[in-house]
């Protein structure tokens, strides 16, 4: 244990000896590091590591306070079970109904799939796109095309570097977003009819693309806390006539589940082997709350069979819809369909993100993004353990912004949208996230907007429907 996790366990043992807290002030940094005899900014990182974990809050201009932690604890929902077989997908009028429905400004945002814009830093990178048109080369229109501008590609492959994966500039294609680079992917390795594997629950979008492609989905059984079952997924290789696996192994959405490095081996090795290859969507990756980030499959990937997809939407931009992929040996294969789709990515947008990683705006943004995301996690979560009824069950993710939640058995979760919708609160019901439009008793929630008094008293009116559901129902 270094020294900084050391003095992070001692403030952590007086909190739960009840020496210090909800609300009492820590020691100063000044006066912490004297009485340690260690460098302030070794304290700093033990309040740090503090506040990521939800025990403190920083107040600008005076301190860090000891924050309220939960009252009770929850249990975390168990694996799913899906049965075992091929669906032709019909969910897409469902979805579209369900989120046409969350897009109200004034409506509490716990159905939002996306963070709170003020997240970002909008003004550093208006910088960016200003100096980016200066400089833009109007030879770029072309030379641009796909793959992507050249500079763009560069920091990226660097990034990759940085993580652990060899990933050549040659192999990275710029997209409109993740969600291009994904379904680009997925054409690229199959044909109408084909058999995708998809975890269970998974993000809309991924059952939006697959109806879509007129593609037959397979779920797999997915841990709240470990991903995919790799057991289940060895059987269904065994078993049917998969084409391709699309998988969030990073921070999944809905469950924010992480698969421990061991298993993200276990799964390339496991599809190497059946030569299937694998569509890493990893939009998240970049938001963990942990010292270290998570490693990437692609790291693992020694045949080209990984197709590792990201984007900035989540992370820094949202508006600007710059996303990537890592293609592997599919490379061309999606250069070619980018083509003959969308033709190329927006330029602009490229040459400022391309700026902004360069100069060495995108690091501290991160560090800053995560500490909040944390903190939003901790003080939500709390509130849940409030107000919800007992029998709720919660995930605990590590990174990301949504919390997967298992409702009483009698709680519908679709009527509990409209409910909650009537009294300008969304929520994203658990149907959504299923070929077979199943838990009808979940919801996913989204931490990744600052907690206000009025995200507080939405999650208690919420709560307050959900005990309403349940009286009624007996």
């Amino acid at each position: 244990m270094t020294r900084y996790e050391e003095i992070a366990e001692g403030v952590i043992t007086l909190i739960n000896q009840g020496v210090l807290r909800p609300g009492d002030r820590i020691p100063s940094i000044r006066s912490a590091s004297r009485s340690h005899q260690v460098n302030p900014l070794t304290v700093m990182q033990a309040y740090q590591l503090l506040e990521s974990q939800g025990w403190v809050a920083a107040r600008p201009q005076s301190g860090y306070y000891v924050r309220a932690r939960l009252v009770k604890r929850m249990a975390v929902p168990e694996m799913t079970r899906p049965t075992q077989q091929s669906v032709e997908l019909d969910v897409s009028d469902f979805v579209f109904d369900i989120l046409e429905a969350t897009r109200s400004r004034s409506a509490v945002p716990l159905g939002s799939a996306f963070p709170s814009p003020w997240l970002f830093p909008h003004e550093r990178l208006s910088r960016s796109l200003t100096t980016a048109m200066r400089r833009i080369d109007p030879w770029s229109a072309v030379t641009n095309l796909p793959p992507g501008n050249d500079e763009l590609r560069r920091q990226i492959a660097l990034r990759y570097l940085a993580a652990g994966a060899n990933v050549p500039v040659s192999e990275i294609v710029v997209t409109a977003g993740a969600l291009e680079a994904l379904t680009l992917c997925l054409q690229a390795v199959t044909q109408p009819g084909d058999l995708v594997a998809i975890e269970s629950p998974t993000f809309y979008a991924c059952l939006q693309a697959i109806e879509r492609l007129r593609l037959k989905a397979i779920e797999i059984p997915t841990h709240p806390d470990e991903g995919v079952d790799l057991v289940a997924l060895s059987q269904a290789l065994l078993t049917h006539p998969i084409k391709v696996c699309w998988f969030m192994t990073n921070f999944q959405n809905p469950l924010g589940s992480l698969m421990p490095d061991c298993k993200k081996q276990a799964l390339v090795d496991l599809l190497a082997r059946h030569e299937v290859p694998l569509i890493e969507d990893d939009v998240y990756g970049e938001l963990y709350f942990d010292r270290q980030p998570p490693r990437q499959t692609k790291s693992y990937d020694e045949k080209g069979l990984v197709m590792h997809c990201a984007s900035f939407s989540k992370s820094v931009a949202p508006g600007y819809r710059v996303g990537w992929v890592a293609a592997g040996r599919y490379s061309q294969a999606v250069q070619r369909l980018q083509f003959m789709t969308t033709l190329a990515s927006s330029i602009p947008p490229q040459v400022a993100l391309a700026d902004f990683l360069k100069y060495g705006g995108y690091e501290p943004h991160l560090r800053r993004l995560r500490r909040a995301l944390a903190t939003q996690l901790a003080m939500t979560s709390d509130a849940i353990a409030r107000y919800f009824p007992e029998g709720t069950r919660l995930t605990k993710p590590q990174g990301g912004y949504f919390l997967w939640i298992e409702l009483p058995v009698m709680v519908d979760a679709v009527a509990l949208h409209r409910l909650a919708l009537s009294k300008g609160i969304s929520i994203a019901p658990g149907p959504i996230f299923s070929a077979k439009r199943e838990f009808r008793h979940f919801i996913r929630l989204n931490y990744g907007h600052p907690f206000t008094e009025q995200q507080e008293m939405g999650l208690a009116t919420l709560g307050e429907l959900i005990k309403g559901m349940m009286v009624s129902s007996t």
